[in-house]
């Protein structure tokens, strides 16, 4: 605890210095920004920000994307109170009460829960995450290559289930992802491998170009030719900020049971905010003892199912953190791009990240208590100006996530196929949209895939072939079982269900 302890005061060392703090104040800034905004989540806004951080430190350009991410965490809550739109799918559960409470002349209090209950829960997740890191690591240090690998295969089948209309879709698009990592040289066999002839393709395919064509060309293209053309809505006036002292009463506790439901689901490979704020919004459903104030019973709108929802969102932020670093798993898209992130400056996020890249981590994690506070300052008083956001016009605001996408990858090699390419990904991004294929198991195939590989290719070395070495190991064994359960336990359920309904 003590070695914890300093090392942390290091970190705040690091992320003190002034160029840091501009860099955290900038990621925070974009990141709320971006959180407001409907259908430009941090995903799009990271990936479109990677081939800025190859001339910026590496602390600087990781404080600065957590900053971002962090920030969407904060800012989707905005558009969910006042124009019941929300900016993050995450959020969809603070729009049901936030913005009933906002037509209702209470937009103040609801602002204010959200504000605080985000600050509150990170704050707490963040302490979670610098007390449990390192002992995760540390454990993870004791993972051989068939545990790795066992880990994956959860990490995909999990990641594949939680997001995305069905299981067969998440697996398809994983297997989209994981057939862009195989391009390009075999790292063991040294030849080239799915390259169709293409010298270009022979280093593989950029990450920062497929995450940018997926998300900021996909997103912006999908926007144009799908969505409806809305006229902006007229805002409801805000009423005071101030929360009551009944306020406070009511989502203090929500504030609490959030942060216990967000950071475990953050925890595991299991990817999305969405399962927690739901969990936590019926919850607060449940143990309200004003039932009646609930939008869904014709209230006004309850704040604790605003409280509680945003505390388990940002929980879950920072739950999402302890897997990518310790593991070097993500648990979203986001998580996948900012591993990528770490790998543009050759650094590897997993067990021995705490040892050979020790004040780079501890700069970073001291940073998100840093940028938690700016995020609340941000947030309260500047939400008049948020909410302006939304009056940028669509073509504009898609035309210059274009321009700015194309810029950042063709200056990344100065390459014209580069840019061809990242429009056809895109116009992949477009079809997956289209027919509902979730786009993050794409990243985390990509991302995980060669990792994947390299780790079978040495269990089975070392196994002198034998396939059940990832049975015959006690931690790769009950990873394995756990994938399984994953797989058919839904599927058992659900014919159970069906079985059941037709009986009766």
């Amino acid at each position: 605890m003590i070695e914890t302890w300093d090392l942390l005061l290091s970190g705040f060392a690091t992320a003190l210095a002034p160029a840091n703090l501009m860099w955290a104040f900038i990621g925070c800034l974009l990141g709320t920004a971006v959180g407001v905004l409907p259908g430009i989540g941090p995903a799009l806004t990271v990936a479109m920000l990677l081939p800025i951080t190859a001339k910026v430190e590496p602390a600087s350009a990781l404080i600065m994307l957590c900053g971002v991410y962090y920030g969407a965490a904060y800012g989707g809550s905005t558009t969910s109170i006042l124009m019941n739109t929300p900016g993050e799918s995450s959020s969809i559960m603070t729009a049901l009460e936030g913005n009933m409470m906002a037509k209702n002349g209470r937009a103040g209090p609801a602002l204010a829960t959200a504000a605080i209950g985000s600050f509150v829960a990170a704050t707490i997740g963040i302490v979670l995450l610098t007390l449990f890191a390192p002992l995760v690591a540390d454990f993870a240090l004791k993972f051989g290559p068939a545990e790795f690998f066992s880990l994956m295969v959860l990490a995909f089948v999990t990641v594949s289930s939680v997001l995305g209309a069905s299981m067969v879709r998440g697996i398809v698009s994983l297997a989209i992802g994981l057939a862009i990592g195989l391009v390009g040289m075999d790292a063991i066999a040294g030849i080239p491998r799915y390259t169709a002839g293409v010298p270009e393709l022979i280093d593989g395919i950029e990450f920062v170009l497929v995450a940018v064509g997926l998300f900021a060309v996909g997103e912006a293209l999908y926007n144009v030719l799908y969505e409806p053309k809305r006229s902006n809505e007229s805002r409801n006036a805000l009423s005071s900020i101030w929360m009551t002292r009944d306020d406070w009463k009511r989502s203090w506790p929500a504030w609490l049971r959030g942060t216990a439901i967000g950071f475990p689901f953050g925890s595991v490979p299991a990817g999305g905010a969405e399962i927690p704020t739901f969990l936590s919004y019926s919850t607060e459903r449940k143990l309200s003892k004003h039932p009646a104030d609930f939008s869904s019973e014709g209230g006004k709108g309850a704040i604790e199912g605003v409280a509680g929802p945003e505390a388990a969102n940002n929980a879950n932020a920072a739950g999402a953190l302890v897997p990518l670093l310790t593991l070097g798993i993500p648990t979203s898209a986001t998580a996948a791009i900012l591993i990528g992130a770490f790998q543009n400056y050759n650094i590897q996020p997993g067990p021995l990240l705490f040892q050979t890249s020790g004040p780079l981590v501890w700069g970073l994690i001291a940073s998100l208590y840093i940028g938690n506070v700016m995020l609340l300052i941000l947030n309260l008083p500047l939400v008049g100006l948020w909410a302006k956001l939304l009056l940028i016009p669509k073509p504009q605001l898609y035309a210059g996530i274009l321009v700015f996408a194309s810029i950042g990858v063709y200056g990344m090699r100065q390459s014209a196929f580069d840019l061809v390419l990242m429009y056809l990904i895109g116009v992949v991004g477009v079809i997956m949209r289209r027919f509902d294929f979730p786009v993050a198991p794409v990243i985390v195939g990509m991302i995980l895939g060669p990792m994947s590989e390299k780790q079978l290719r040495n269990a089975l070395s070392i196994a002198q072939g034998d396939w059940l070495i990832f049975f015959k190991q006690p931690i790769a064994c009950t990873f394995m079982v756990l994938t399984i359960l994953v797989m058919f336990v839904p599927w058992v359920l659900r014919k159970r269900g069906v079985r059941l309904s037709e009986d009766d």
